[in-house]
């Protein structure tokens, strides 16, 4: 089996994986009220690789038959922008919502081709194998609940706030401990974990990678709960419809066959190898932030026409500056695909101009939700139910004074205003104002892999030479 069908997917799920969602186990993620709505939006990427007209951004063909792109190595600079294509036609299809059932997890899986030992090589490669001919959804593991920030993990005041090992067999090992901001979990196949930060000689329990399916016994998954409220698709557009789960992911003493174990140890490979996984799932990132860019600029141009008000200066002002901030984004990706360097065999995307494209994006996302807001006014937050507009009490009124420019009539004032509040102004918007700022890695992580990668000393001898200094 090379491609799922979205029912073979969904079958797949139902494993007796242990996902708990308020306190409850969950018996069935695929029919469960909200899980079940995670369930249908990463099925759009088994969706999007059946369609005819997607079909040669969405797959490929190799020497096994045809399979998922995602899962291609990137080995020119033409597959990572094909790769970053079919990322945000994935996205646009879930309504700006990343889909992620195989972007973030074939990012792990090339960060493991990287920046892997070579004794770990062929496991990599077999895997790699394993879940590209299946057709798999894949999560990543990668934060550690952390505890006490100022200490690094062997000196916690509980040793169980990294990920760590706690027993070594010749069949392979038994680890204990948490990963938060798991994105997808309930709802994939088979968990990557991976270190979450470079690690010190003394702390090699706490450096480790490998690879489980969701039901592995020991593996429970604590679903979020945030923006899990029933909603109107009439005034929830986009969140009624998709859903992406987040969970802490706990690890009580799991046991992790040695032919699915890529770190054991090794404390100088932890550093890196979390590197090389935020240097592919940046760029993923700044690829799939693009249609939420688009929609940003496209529905406040939409409903400023609505309100009449396109011809104002400091509107053509304050559109003008959304259209700058999409095209920057864009261009800074588009360039970083067009300056990559092959290492080990790998197309790696420029990693100082992904880093500057996610921080530009992260830095400026909050002043453009401020703009679409402005444009749109205050019926975002005042405007009446969806009900009023089907009730025989409240529609005529709806109708006659909510209104906009001549041509356009209420209905479709408030179906513009519930998509911005939507996206701006709800539960929804939140998650994605808080995933802006901390989602890929933060602003100062960002800042940080930047000033690392600028040639400041190119600049400085520059400097020096027009200024005479020897």
């Amino acid at each position: 089996m090379a491609l799922r069908t979205p029912q073979q997917y969904r079958e797949s799920l139902r494993d007796g994986r242990r996902v708990l969602f308020r306190g409850q186990r969950v018996a069935d993620v695929t029919s469960h009220p909200v899980i079940g709505l995670a369930t249908e939006h990463l099925a759009l990427d088994f969706e999007l690789a059946e369609e005819p007209a997607m079909r040669e951004l969405a797959v490929v063909e190799d020497e096994g038959g045809p399979s998922s792109r995602y899962y291609q190595l990137p080995r020119s600079g033409a597959d990572l922008r094909r790769r970053a294509e079919l990322i945000a036609a994935s996205t646009r299809r879930g309504a700006t919502l990343v889909v992620l059932a195989k972007e973030i997890g074939t990012d792990a899986l090339f960060a493991l081709h990287l920046a892997g030992a070579a004794r770990y090589r062929e496991r990599i490669e077999q895997f790699h194998r394993y879940c590209r001919d299946r057709d798999l959804a894949l999560a990543v593991a990668q934060t550690d609940v952390k505890g006490d920030r100022s200490l690094g993990p062997a000196a916690q005041p509980d040793p169980d706030y990294y990920l760590r090992i706690v027993a070594q067999r010749d069949d392979g090992i038994v680890v204990r401990g948490a990963k938060i901001h798991t994105s997808i979990a309930p709802n994939a196949n088979e968990l990557i974990v991976l270190p979450t930060r470079a690690l010190k000689p003394g702390e090699g329990q706490y450096a480790v990678a490998f690879a489980i399916p969701i039901d592995t016994p020991g593996l429970s998954l604590i679903a979020s709960p945030h923006g899990s409220g029933a909603k109107n698709p009439l005034e929830h557009p986009i969140s009624a419809r998709h859903k992406m789960m987040e969970t802490l992911t706990v690890f009580d003493d799991v046991f992790v066959p040695s032919t699915r174990v890529f770190l054991r140890g090794e404390a100088e490979l932890a550093g890196p190898l979390a590197l090389a996984f935020v240097r592919f799932h940046r760029f993923t990132a700044v690829a799939y932030k693009l249609p939420l860019l688009e929609l940003l600029s496209g529905a406040a141009y939409a409903i400023a026409e609505a309100n009449g008000i396109v011809g104002a200066s400091h509107v053509r002002d304050k559109l003008t500056q959304l259209a700058v901030y999409h095209t920057v984004v864009r261009g800074l990706l588009e360039q970083a695909a067009q300056a990559w360097t092959l290492e080990q065999g790998l197309a790696v995307p420029n990693t100082l101009l992904v880093n500057v494209a996610k921080y530009h994006f992260a830095h400026n996302y909050h002043q453009a939700v401020q703009i679409v807001q402005d444009l749109a006014g205050g019926l975002l937050v005042t405007a009446p139910a969806a009900e009023d507009l089907s009730s025989e009490a409240t529609r005529a009124y709806v109708l006659k004074y909510l209104g906009g420019r001549a041509d356009c009539d209420a209905e479709t004032r408030l179906r513009l205003m519930n998509l911005i509040a939507d996206l701006t102004a709800s539960d929804y918007g939140g998650y994605q104002e808080v995933l802006a700022v901390q989602a890929e890695g933060g602003f100062e992580a960002e800042k940080l892999q930047a000033f690392r990668e600028y040639d400041f000393q190119a600049v400085a001898a520059y400097a020096r030479r027009l200024a005479g200094v020897k």
